[in-house]
């Protein structure tokens, strides 16, 4: 009964080691394709972090320039300058080249910021751009 046992015992084994016999090296071959799907996947999420970060970056500029070329004694440079210094305070890692646009009438005033995303994607080039619009501040007396 014993002997039994165990001749069944090993039939079991060479029948396992047939069946895992052909599949020798698809580890690697997974590895090897898998790999590079998963950095590319992990890149377009830093990718797409970057983008979003710029974005808001460009937005903050927008905003900012706005609050300074819309005041009462405000002017489209002290908009421009304003955005700037924003941008250069925040802008030095996610957005390259910005352009800051600032146009200020006797009633309005909008700020305009454009840049490019920097890109961890080779060959991807992504554009933000922000703009912000209001009425200038003025004094009108009551009639």
């Amino acid at each position: 009964m014993l002997s039994a046992a165990r001749g069944r015992l090993a039939a079991v084994r060479r029948r396992i080691r047939r069946a895992l016999a052909g599949e020798r090296g698809e580890v690697t071959v997974e590895l090897v394709i898998a790999t590079p799907l998963l950095l590319l996947a992990l890149l377009a999420i830093v990718q797409f972090a970057l983008w979003s970060h710029a974005t808001h970056i460009a937005q903050a500029a927008s905003t900012e320039g706005l609050a300074a070329a819309r005041t009462q004694d405000g002017t489209a440079a002290a908009g421009h300058a304003a955005a700037q210094r924003l941008l250069d305070d925040l802008a030095q890692g996610p957005l390259r080249s910005s352009h800051v646009e600032v146009t200020r009438t006797a009633t309005s005033a909008s700020v305009s910021v454009q840049g490019e995303v920097v890109a961890v994607l080779p060959g991807v080039h992504l554009h933000v751009h922000a703009e912000s619009a209001g009425e200038v501040e003025r004094f009108v007396p009551d009639a």
